[in-house]
């Protein structure tokens, strides 16, 4: 494998009139994380499913290497199987029954849901049901994870808990991974480079790397100084200072 799983080159996407993305290039290096932030409606997910193949470009070339994974913003569990079962399905590779068996066991220890193993979905809370989806797509013979806003829809106390646990999981089982998110908080703490994309036809506005060791709190230098120049760089960050200017002021 080489050691650049994911490649873009002058990618555009149009959908009839409506030109998405224009001549984009991305490199993502073997092990990295980067995440995608930019305006609402840019193509930030149209970007994601180039990536993993399940739409293809109008023009450029996309290189990938490896299996790819995609978590989207719902889980995308069996209702009718248990969260062993759900998570065993990511192990259909393995055709030792006693393996697959100790593995699903070592992936519910490394969410932290021992005691929840012949649960249903719809007995667990919107956060155990996302780390349920983690670990099986964890499970899989991936080498690309890719997400799409997959904290989204839960509470902020439940992302904050839910960033610290991806951080670890995957320095427990390494992979390469683009995170498309809204939340700039979630690119700086969780990525080693925040990619900003322009408004619609997206093209790369900014690129920041971020050197600290994850997992990393909220107020770490490093975090708060990538909030800030991400902000900057949308335009927002001037707008975020004069609302708490006001605030003080009332």
């Amino acid at each position: 494998m080489s050691g650049r799983p994911l490649q873009l080159e002058k990618v555009s996407r149009s959908f009839g009139p409506v030109e998405v993305l224009r001549e984009l290039s991305l490199t993502i290096s073997r092990g990295e994380f980067v995440a995608v932030v930019g305006p609402s409606g840019c193509g930030k997910t149209t970007l994601l499913n180039l990536l993993s193949g399940y739409d293809q470009p109008s023009s450029g070339s996309i290189e990938r290497d490896g299996q790819v994974r995609m978590v989207y913003q719902q889980d995308g569990l069996f209702p009718w199987l248990t969260v062993a079962e759900n998570i065993a399905l990511g192990l259909r590779h393995l055709k030792n029954k006693s393996e697959q068996e100790r593995q699903t066991n070592d992936l519910v220890g490394l969410i932290r849901l021992e005691g929840f193993e012949r649960h249903y979905p719809h007995q667990l809370s919107g956060g155990m049901r996302q780390r349920v989806e983690l670990a099986r797509a964890l499970a899989c013979e991936s080498d690309i994870l890719l997400l799409d806003e997959p904290f989204s829809s839960l509470d902020y106390l439940t992302r904050l808990r839910l960033r610290q646990e991806l951080a670890r999981l995957l320095d427990e089982r390494p992979r390469t991974v683009a995170l498309v998110t809204h939340d700039i908080e979630e690119a700086a703490q969780l990525a080693d480079r925040v990619i900003v994309l322009s408004e619609r036809p997206a093209q790369i506005r900014y690129e920041l790397g971020i050197a600290a060791a994850r997992p990393r709190d909220l107020t770490h230098p490093e975090v708060v100084r990538a909030v800030h120049r991400i902000l900057t760089e949308m335009g927002i960050e001037h707008d975020h200072e004069k609302a708490a200017g006001y605030q003080a002021a009332g």
